[in-house]
């Protein structure tokens, strides 16, 4: 079935614009020289199978409204889960309240940057299938059908599939002016196999590639979107070779790392250090803050001059994507590196004013109706080379002894940004141009500026692909916030490459 590009009725029916007149007057009349109000739903399903049998079937849906203000300089903020014009009338006093308890601790005088304001503006993602229109049983049977596909082969033990599916609709509106409806869709499939030796208790797992995306449920069931059969097919053989491959030699290395890898260390080192919320120390406590302090803006050569990293809220599919952010904020994309210098940071309107820009580029979100709304990543993203169009092969062609990385897994990285290593999925060894088979135990280590400034080669357009996460971590409370992150595959000469068996002393 195919979605319409609208707005479900259950949440238009709600009374949004009653809830929000009620509060906004309120504090107005209370003393606020700002006020948004945001009321936010958000539905989550999850699912699991093993060995094709259900293992949980959890749906949850959080509803509830807060208002936000801005009182002699200072904010405050309240929420509540029930929707009514009393509640909320009683809400933005309580918002006001807490700005003025907080007056006398706040140093710094809050100051907005402007925003042209949006009228009963809307916004849909792309999705075709509404996943929450999709039977259980129906989703359920083709996760079975995935499983059974992949324990019918010889040396496959196990085989776990789950899928998480969101849907998040915000109504915001503010003194200003705005009022902005939006619903975004959001699904991760992720079906893993594993291996047992039973003879030594030792196992090994390989999972899909498949990123999370901004799509609906047809995003499993069609072979276009993503080759679930093709790569369902593939699995066993490259399980087996990769239990039976040889242990990595440590040492400098050049590697070609495909998209489903260096979309991570992009999200880590790139993305989290241009937040400037990071940057100047606002953001410390979770997570630490950032080498690429505003200081060295416009200076600070974060990466070879072939670098070219942009944020982006409007990429198509992308799951930091919306229409506008929960300021009001008209999304929008920017550069972050150009010609492998730092030039732009991801801030909100308060944090707009303090680089001296005029606008914010649109990066406040909140995870929950009960959240205040912070700065959070945009779809930070390495653009292609655009003059060449580089395919992987022509990437590891250049190769005479390195190693080909594949799939996300587990990564370290310092409080800074800076100091990080990230291991893999699936590593080929390359000899000569070609890939000879796979190897075992690979990480690779580095700085944020070396390895950057390692990259010799990036792939062209037709090897740029989308990947990321549903919970990159941030704020106390702590919130969590899904991002994308589109690369090419891209070649780096000499980096350190460890043995991970080794590093832990087996």
């Amino acid at each position: 079935m195919k979605a319409t590009e609208q707005i479900d009725s259950d949440f238009l029916a709600l009374p949004l614009r009653a809830l929000a007149n009620t509060a906004l007057d309120t504090a107005r009349r209370a003393g606020a020289t700002h006020a948004d109000v945001r009321v936010h739903r958000i539905a989550t399903s999850s699912l699991r199978l093993r060995d094709g049998d259900i293992q949980m079937a959890v749906d949850s849906d959080e509803l509830g409204f807060a208002v936000r203000v801005i009182v002699d300089g200072t904010w405050g903020f309240a929420s509540h889960a029930e929707l009514t014009p009393d509640t909320a009338s009683s809400v933005a006093k309580q918002a006001v309240a807490v700005a003025r308890a907080l007056r006398g601790l706040n140093r710094e005088h809050v100051e907005l940057a402007p925003e042209p304001f949006h009228v009963d503006a809307q916004w849909v993602s792309r999705y075709d299938t509404d996943p929450f229109q999709v039977k259980l049983s129906d989703k359920v049977s083709l996760l079975a059908q995935y499983s059974r596909r992949l324990l019918s082969n010889t040396g496959i033990d196990h085989v776990s599939a789950e899928c998480l599916q969101v849907k998040e609709q915000t109504f915001h509106a503010d003194l200003a002016g705005s009022s902005i409806t939006q619903q975004r869709v959001r699904i991760h499939p992720q079906i893993e196999a594993t291996t047992v030796d039973h003879g030594t208790g030792e196992f090994e797992t390989m999972r899909t590639l498949a990123p999370p995306v901004g799509r609906g449920w047809e995003y499993l069931e069609r072979d276009d979107l993503w080759d679930w059969a093709g790569e369902l097919d593939g699995i066993p053989d490259l399980l087996a070779e990769k239990v039976a491959a040889p242990t990595v030699t440590a040492g400098a290395t050049d590697l070609v790392i495909a998209p489903s890898n260096l979309w991570l260390t992009i999200h880590e080192s790139i993305g989290h250090a241009t937040e400037y919320d990071r940057a100047i120390g606002y953001e410390a406590a979770y997570a630490g803050t950032s080498f690429a302090t505003p200081d060295l803006l416009g200076t600070l050569q974060y990466g070879s001059p072939i670098m070219h990293v942009t944020a982006d809220r409007t990429t198509p599919h992308g799951l930091a994507t919306a229409g506008y952010d929960d300021e009001g904020v008209e999304t929008q994309a920017w550069d972050l590196i150009r010609d492998g210098i730092l030039v732009g940071y991801q801030l909100d309107r308060a944090f707009a004013p303090r680089l001296g820009l005029d606008r914010s580029n649109g990066c406040s979100y909140a995870d929950s109706p009960h959240h205040v709304p912070i700065q959070r990543m945009a779809n930070v993203s390495l653009q292609p080379d655009p003059d060449v169009d580089r395919s992987v092969d022509d990437l590891i062609a250049d190769v005479e002894d390195g190693i080909y990385v594949v799939g996300d897994k587990s990564w370290s990285i310092d409080m800074q940004r800076y100091n990080f290593q990230f291991t893999g999925q699936r590593f080929h060894r390359i000899h000569n141009g070609r890939l000879v088979g796979q190897l075992r135990d690979v990480a690779y280590q580095a700085t944020t500026t070396e390895f950057w400034g390692a990259m010799a080669a990036i792939g062209g357009p037709s090897t740029w692909e989308l990947g990321g996460a549903f919970n990159c971590g941030k704020a106390q409370p702590g919130q969590v916030a899904a991002v994308s992150h589109g690369c090419p595959a891209a070649l780096f000469r000499d980096v350190n490459v460890l043995n991970t068996r080794t590093e832990a002393g087996r």
